[in-house]
């Protein structure tokens, strides 16, 4: 499979014969980064915030996922999980939900604006995780701090960061580096995807990837 990512917290899994997938589609007009035209089987949004849930950047008509529960489409097994709150919370905007996708034996989990460190039973109910979609800006989701503790937790065998300032960025989150140096690291090159052609293929010890915004053309 191969993963793309497009800049805030929307990716593009992909692999032959099984469904595609498509996270987060954002607003450009509201976060900055260039706008979106993708297409997809399954969209998933975590929250109603327009950096978010914006389905009108996909093309044709996918299956949207918005919220808990367990879904399998073209191969690829979806299952939600609401977090920041009670299913009945005031705000319906407020509420978040993290997805798990086994996509041809590779387990991806993406945190969405995950806003608290999940429960010893949430991440029980996770599972083995390959990869996790970590947000590290803050703002309404996890800063740098929160996302190490998260992933100490969850032990994936490659981080992808995601919801962090770049150059682009209309909204005020951290950058980068100060993920990188909470993980007691000085710099990891940008790569344009992750292709991981099995689960056997992935290191042992738990690697960060650093994935450059694809633009749509």
């Amino acid at each position: 499979m191969e993963i793309f990512w497009y800049g805030h917290s929307c990716f593009r899994f992909t692999e032959t014969g099984f469904a595609s997938v498509v996270t987060d589609p954002f607003d450009s007009i509201s976060i900055g980064n260039a706008p979106l035209q993708l297409s997809a089987d399954i969209v998933t949004i975590s929250h109603n915030k327009p950096g978010h849930n914006h389905v009108s950047a996909i093309n044709n008509d996918a299956f949207i996922i918005d919220g808990a529960g367990e879904y399998e489409i073209g191969g690829v097994y979806v299952i939600g999980l609401q977090t920041n709150g009670q299913l009945k919370i005031p705000d319906p905007s407020e509420r978040n939900t993290l997805y798990i996708f086994d996509y041809n034996g590779i387990n991806i989990v993406h945190l969405g604006g995950i806003d608290r460190v999940p429960t010893q039973n949430e991440i029980e109910e996770i599972g083995t995780v390959h990869v996790a979609l970590v947000p590290i800006g803050g703002s309404n989701s996890f800063n740098a701090t929160k996302a190490a503790e998260v992933i100490s937790l969850l032990d994936p065998n490659i981080i992808i960061p995601m919801h962090y300032m770049t150059e682009h960025s209309l909204i005020r989150l951290d950058p980068l580096n100060k993920f990188i140096n909470e993980m007691g690291l000085s710099n990891v090159d940008p790569i344009s995807s992750l292709k991981i052609s099995s689960a056997r293929v992935l290191p042992e010890t738990t690697q960060i990837v650093v994935l450059e915004p694809q633009i749509c053309k």
